[in-house]
């Protein structure tokens, strides 16, 4: 009896190989996890902190101040004109590169001979570095002597200048913003095409799909729902984190006409020392990329599932 007691409490090969697979899993996984833990969450946890205090750079000491600097972001007029920025250049951006990307996949996609070469053109703005890029840009709206305006100039209208007004500024660098990222969601929705059955255009076809635009409607449209999802929701979070076009051509200017979020945060914290106040913004604005997510998900996966 007592012998077969001990057998029972004596573990199987197979859960001894079990748990030598988990510690192994654990083991490699390990790495990762710290790295998460040192790189994104600790850091989170100290901004969500700071955000409670008046901590600025160079003093020793600062104290907790509650919902303070949360209070005064509902007054601080930059903060407002910056979140009111970055919400037109998202409204802009996000759509036309989308839209763009889109239509450049399928004429890709419908042209065999040359795909690899206009692949590579149209990939090389999210290639290229962005302080080369933004002395040609700003050359190319340069009020004088760009080609932009000379352009304009030869059909008769007056060209703006386009980095300097306050009218024109944002959507200036809109422009730019458009141009950075049509090619990057081209090679996401040429994945997504290649992806697609060619039986299925057969199939369509053969139920009167006749045109080309029946049969994106019919086929092209409903498959590419998961790849959609995904580049709406980098095309948002991407556009919402502008910075370093901002930086390098307009410096917030002129009269904080183009400031976006990132560029106050910046400010408040590395120009003006003020951690406290700038982590606060932070909180929001990862609020707001969080809200944006959930409700992107929410309405493309439910469109997604219903196709």
């Amino acid at each position: 009896m007592s012998s077969v007691a001990l057998a029972g409490n004596i573990p199987s090969a197979a859960a001894l190989h079990r748990r030598s697979e988990d510690r192994t899993a654990w083991l490699l996984a390990a790495p990762a996890i710290v790295l998460l833990l040192l790189f994104v969450l600790l850091p989170v946890v100290a901004v969500i902190f700071l955000g409670f205090t008046d901590f600025e750079l160079g003093y020793g000491k600062f104290r907790l101040v509650g919902f303070e600097n949360y209070a005064h972001l509902l007054t601080d007029r930059t903060f407002r004109k910056s979140l009111w920025n970055t919400s037109v250049y998202t409204a802009i951006v996000a759509p036309v590169s989308i839209v763009l990307g889109l239509g450049v996949a399928l004429l890709i996609e419908g042209e065999p001979r040359a795909r690899g070469f206009f692949r590579t053109v149209y990939f090389l703005p999210v290639a290229s570095l962005i302080v080369a890029m933004a002395t040609v840009w700003q050359y190319l709206f340069h009020p004088t002597i760009g080609p932009l305006n000379a352009l304009l100039a030869l059909v008769g209208i007056p060209g703006p200048n386009w980095l300097g007004a306050s009218s024109t500024v944002l959507y200036s660098l809109s422009i730019i913003g458009v141009w950075q990222s049509v090619g990057f969601n081209m090679v996401l929705f040429l994945a997504g095409l290649t992806a697609i059955p060619r039986e299925l255009y057969a199939a369509a076809h053969v139920d009167g799909a006749k045109s080309a635009l029946d049969r994106f409607f019919l086929v092209t449209w409903p498959m590419l729902g998961p790849t959609t999802l995904f580049v709406v929701t980098i095309s948002i979070t991407n556009a919402v984190k502008v910075f370093e076009t901002v930086k390098m051509l307009t410096d917030g200017g002129p009269n904080k006409a183009s400031e976006v979020l990132l560029f106050t945060i910046y400010q408040e914290g590395f120009v003006y020392l003020r951690v406290g106040y700038a982590s606060a913004m932070t909180v929001v604005f990862l609020a707001i990329l969080v809200v944006l997510m959930l409700l992107q998900y929410r309405v493309l996966d439910r469109r997604v599932h219903y196709t």
